[in-house]
C-alpha cells in the first residue's frame, strides 16, 4: 500500500491542524494505522494509533487530550486532528501502516510509511 500524508504547515501556538493520510493500492481497512513524528535530532516518536475498524485508539503521552486520530475506511484515509499546538509539536509527521496486532509503539513494527508532512508551530 502507498501512503501519502498531507495537511502540515505553519500554525501559531494554540492553533490547530488536521493531517490526512491517503492510501492507494490496497484497502486501508487491512491495516492498523499510526501517526509518528520526528523532530530534528530526535528519534521517531509514536503519536497515535487507530485499529483497523477504528474502534480502538492509543495515544502517546504528548498527544493525549489534544490530538484525535480517526479513519474513514470508505475514503481510504486516516486523520490526525491536532489542537492546542505548541512549539514542541514542531516535527515531520508520518503515517504508517501495520498488519500485525499487539505492540504498536515501535517504528520497526510498521511495514508501510508515508513520506511525511511538516508541521511548524511558531509565532
Amino acid at each position: 500500500v502507498q501512503l501519502q500524508a498531507f495537511g502540515g504547515g505553519l500554525v501559531q501556538p494554540g492553533g490547530y491542524l488536521r493531517l490526512s493520510c491517503a492510501a492507494c493500492g490496497r484497502t486501508l481497512s487491512m491495516y492498523g494505522m499510526s501517526w509518528f513524528r520526528q523532530a530534528p535530532g530526535n528519534e521517531r516518536e509514536f503519536v497515535a494509533l487507530i485499529s483497523r475498524s477504528g474502534g480502538t485508539t492509543y495515544y502517546g503521552d504528548s498527544a493525549k487530550g489534544r490530538f484525535t486520530i480517526s479513519r474513514d475506511n470508505a475514503k481510504n484515509t486516516v486523520y490526525l486532528q491536532m489542537n492546542s499546538l505548541n512549539p514542541e509539536d514542531t516535527a515531520v509527521y508520518y503515517c504508517a501502516a501495520k498488519t500485525t496486532i499487539g505492540s504498536y509503539r515501535g517504528p520497526s513494527l510498521y511495514s508501510y510509511w508515508g513520506q511525511g508532512t511538516e508541521v511548524t508551530v511558531s509565532s
